[in-house]
């Protein structure tokens, strides 16, 4: 049965009581403190803060690439321990915030989840590289050779071949220039309306997760500070803590 809200969205992925705590030299950390949040099918999520506040280890925690300390995760209404790690991971897709390609070609990359006897033909290459807006006469090229740029799309292409249900995004545009940064966003936008895709994607820039809309949370410290509409949230705050956020105090 589905787990829907009052307004019947679809919640695809929940946190409740979520925690994680590291023990370092000095003692223990808490990096995720009690967060708890639905996360809803077809919707663009940002999770924005300060840097240092835990928002990279949240996603991490949603596909087991770190484990928790307390609380839960479910996808679909059924914990993550339920689905096998490399099943998990096709289906809550994570994009880092540096594009890290394998050696080979583009067309290589593209193939690299599919099965080992899968040859990635042009047909193959061209579906997946037109999705995020490139030219497919680059399936021959080598990864190094392309733009920072081209290569944060080759990376998003690559996590669309696994036909994810959520894909993550970790400061997609960090080190962008503007016009590059737009692209991306537009990209990010283009994929949420089109194919319907489930966006969490972490930025420490309240204005980008203004411009992409849907809803936004903001995370300080490892704890849900805030959250609303990407449109209201950073206009209207609440919480204090929002509004020195949003005037630069933290």
């Amino acid at each position: 049965m589905e787990t829907t809200t009052a307004e019947n969205q679809e919640i695809i992925l929940s946190a409740r009581e979520l925690g994680r705590v590291v023990h370092l030299k000095d003692g223990p950390r808490t990096i995720i403190d009690s967060f708890t949040f639905d996360f809803y099918r077809g919707k663009i999520h940002t999770v924005v803060g300060p840097s240092g506040s835990g928002k990279t280890s949240l996603l991490r925690l949603f596909n087991r690439l770190d484990e928790k300390t307390g609380g839960e995760v479910l996808y679909n209404a059924h914990p993550i321990e339920g689905y096998r790690v490399t099943e998990l991971r096709k289906k809550i897709a994570l994009a880092f915030q540096i594009p890290y390609l394998f050696p080979g070609t583009v067309a290589s990359n593209l193939a690299y989840c599919c099965d080992e006897t899968f040859v990635a033909d042009h047909d193959f290459s061209s579906r997946f590289l037109r999705q995020v807006g490139l030219d497919p006469e680059i399936a021959d090229r080598d990864p190094e050779k392309l733009s920072v740029g081209q290569k944060q799309r080759v990376a998003f292409a690559r996590a669309l071949v696994q036909e994810p249900d959520i894909l993550m995004l970790d400061e997609p545009t960090s080190s962008l220039d503007p016009g590059a940064a737009k692209v991306i966003e537009e990209l990010i936008d283009g994929l949420n309306r089109e194919l319907g895709l489930t966006i969490i994607m972490v930025t420490h820039n309240f204005k980008q997760a203004q411009r992409l809309g849907g809803i936004s949370l903001l995370i300080i410290d490892g704890r849900l500070v805030e959250w609303g509409s990407s449109s209201e949230l950073f206009t209207h705050p609440r919480s204090d803590l929002t509004r020195k956020f949003v005037a630069e105090e933290l």
